[in-house]
């Protein structure tokens, strides 16, 4: 008998327990009332970057929030690299932020982040003064990486490149100081690079304003496409 009391109190006691528990829990685990935003912000705001999570705790509770998938819908924000989330006491949370920072444009809607992963900026609007880079799906990195080579050879020559384009055959041409293009093709680019410094340093440089293109792609020489004609001039070697 006194065994079976003693089983009897401690299947009590775990049930008083097990209600205290659920109680409790339900009384710690109430709606949401604040969002804190923390980090320091270039290109955001906080009015923004509240605009964009305020939906994702809507109806969401205090000690039930899964805050694993609030961050994968909060990085969903394409200003947002990364994001910690914390509960604070009694019924906050707490979403500390760090923004992208845009090197490059990408394919109109995207900009690149210095890794080059595309992120969209709707509905900010991008910052100025961004190089303008474009290819096929998939190849952000590619360009960004050929951006940066290819950067350095121009800064030699006292020349901005202002947009670079990978063509979906392979074919790249480029932008100089926001005026003529360059036709670099699919091959040979160091050959045909050393090519253009060489014309560009003997003459065309005196000609820029009047070039609208150049082209790259001739075993020998270059062709220059003028403003106001359709010809090309050849200039050999």
């Amino acid at each position: 008998m006194k065994r079976r009391n003693a089983w009897l109190g401690i299947i009590l006691l775990a049930l008083l327990m097990g209600a205290g528990g659920r109680a409790l829990w339900l009384w710690l685990d109430r709606p949401i009332e604040r969002v804190s935003i923390r980090g320091e912000w270039e290109y955001v705001s906080a009015d923004y970057l509240r605009t964009q999570l305020a939906p994702l705790v809507v109806d969401a509770t205090w000690l039930s929030a899964d805050l694993g998938e609030l961050r994968d819908r909060a990085l969903q924000v394409g200003w947002l690299n990364e994001v910690r989330i914390s509960r604070e006491w009694p019924n906050a949370l707490v979403f500390e932020l760090v923004e992208q920072q845009p090197v490059a444009r990408w394919n109109d809607d995207f900009l690149l982040n210095p890794e080059g992963e595309p992120f969209a900026f709707a509905p900010l609007s991008p910052p100025a003064g961004l190089p303008d880079l474009a290819g096929p799906a998939g190849s952000s990195e590619e360009v960004l990486d050929y951006y940066h080579r290819l950067k350095l050879h121009f800064e030699q020559l006292s020349l901005n490149l202002t947009q670079l384009r990978l063509e979906p055959r392979g074919a790249w041409r480029l932008q100089l100081n926001d005026g003529a293009w360059v036709m670099l093709g699919r091959r040979q680019h160091e050959v045909r690079l050393a090519r253009l410094s060489a014309s560009w340093q003997r003459e065309l440089s005196s000609l820029a304003e009047q070039i609208r293109y150049i082209d790259l792609r001739y075993p020998n020489g270059v062709a220059v496409a003028w403003h106001g004609e359709s010809e090309f001039a050849v200039q050999d070697e």
